[in-house]
């Protein structure tokens, strides 16, 4: 007991009678029912105070140590996780050979200046991520219905000096679920350096708004797979969500 209680003269019959009322009161009776006795309901009054100091104790020193437990392992790097964000998306260009082009029935049919579908972004390096989108061999999937801003970049490679200069197409193709293809961007490049020139390497770059529905996909496919891949900086496609 506190000091309180211990101010008062020990072994008092009355408090002994006090303590015998209070262990058989009912719980969840009020203190009113003791008013008959001014000594108990004093003594009452008493250790109900003294229970509430303690659990007020109790609860702030929890409070302190879970406090302490977040920040130490805050600065351990385990970072408390963070609420989701809105829908976004950045790949960056991996290496892909002739035969992971857009003639893959998985694409649809596209048409003949923009074939080649790109079968294979990267969207775990340092460079790109998926947040709140799926990604799945070349294919952005949007699962929350919105305006989004849909974008890609191609660093093309052109072929040796001396050779004609190629039209360089790049597309942002959609498709709605179960439905053919339909094309959202086209970019195109025509180039005629003169004969003694070696530029070697040219970027499309395109971007636009679009009202998109859950399920729908984005891909981006070029006319050429003669493509830089060396820099991932460089070549890049993606999409996030706008709340206008």
């Amino acid at each position: 007991f506190p000091s309180q209680l211990k101010s008062q003269t020990p072994g008092n019959a009355e408090e002994l009678r006090c303590l015998q009322v209070l262990n058989q009161q009912p719980e969840g009776s009020s203190l009113e029912e003791l008013s008959s006795s001014q000594g108990c309901l004093k003594l009452a009054s008493t250790i109900k105070a003294y229970v509430a100091t303690v659990t007020e104790n109790i609860m702030r020193r929890s409070a302190v140590k879970e406090a302490r437990r977040s920040y130490f392992n805050t600065s351990e790097g385990q970072l408390p996780p963070k609420a989701a964000g809105k829908p976004s998306a950045h790949l960056t260009l991996r290496p892909q050979s002739l035969t992971q082009d857009g003639l893959a029935p998985r694409f649809g049919n596209l048409s003949q200046s923009c074939r080649h579908a790109i079968a294979r972004w990267g969207h775990g390096s340092p460079h790109s991520h998926v947040q709140n989108m799926t990604y799945r061999d070349g294919r952005l999937r949007v699962e929350q219905p919105g305006k989004y801003y849909v974008y890609s970049q191609i660093y093309f490679r052109y072929r040796s000096a001396g050779d004609s200069g190629p039209q360089l197409v790049q597309c942002i193709q959609w498709r709605p679920a179960r439905s053919q293809p339909v094309l959202l961007l086209k970019g195109v490049g025509t180039k005629c350096w003169a004969p003694e020139a070696d530029y070697g390497l040219h970027a499309l770059y395109q971007g636009g708004l679009f009202e998109l529905k859950a399920g729908d996909e984005l891909f981006v496919s070029v006319s050429s797979l003669a493509i830089d891949y060396n820099d991932a900086a460089a070549s890049y496609f993606g999409a996030f969500r706008l709340d206008l």
